[in-house]
């Protein structure tokens, strides 16, 4: 060949292989499944683009915030459904999560609590990491110090694997005034209970 001679992509060098496809392929023969059988010939594809769609998760615009005249009410925003992954096993778990805070100055939109869990969940994950961190990122977009988030899970590397039973594990990060202050917290779990 010489130094004026253009070379051609040869077909497989022009297309890169998504190593994340490679990697189903891989598992489904692992597994003793064969990835080109009726049923399993996009899984591999699909798989990949599951991962990234939960990665890559926008949640969209979280900081949309109104005027208040007060700061003494409690605000609660209940049942947010969530999915995450467990950074332990990478099996799905699902949580119902409720955000009250005490605003100051500031009211967050309504659909920003679910935004923000959301956003929060899709990454490898723990619950108590979960409700600890929509917490802090509500303070955050806020500015309210007195922020309470619990947290109500299934987990599937409990209930597919190991004991193999369903349970609900409940964790809570409670920040400000919150954390302090029992009848602050026990006015929460009695609405919650209403």
């Amino acid at each position: 060949m010489t130094a004026n001679t253009v070379h051609a992509p040869m077909p497989e060098e022009a297309a890169v292989a998504d190593p994340l496809v490679d990697l189903a392929h891989r598992l489904l023969k692992e597994i003793g499944e064969d990835p080109d059988r009726d049923g399993l010939r996009q899984t591999p594809e699909r798989f990949a683009r599951w991962w990234r769609e939960f990665i890559d998760y926008d949640p969209g615009t979280i900081d949309t915030l109104f005027e208040t005249t007060t700061t003494s009410q409690m605000v609660v925003v209940s049942d947010i459904r969530v999915w995450s992954l467990c950074e332990h096993h990478l099996l799905p778990f699902n949580c119902s999560v409720t955000i009250a805070y005490r605003p100051v100055h500031k009211l967050l939109g309504l659909s920003k609590f679910a935004r923000v869990a959301h956003r929060q969940a899709h990454r490898l994950q723990v619950q108590e990491r979960l409700v600890a961190d929509i917490a802090r990122e509500v303070t955050a977009i806020t500015g309210a110090e007195d922020v309470a988030v619990i947290g109500k899970g299934e987990h599937l590397c409990m209930t597919m694997r190991g004991i193999r039973t369903s349970a609900e594990m409940t964790s809570t990060a409670y920040l400000g005034a919150f954390e302090g202050d029992s009848a602050l917290r026990g006015e929460l779990l009695a609405l919650l209970r209403s």
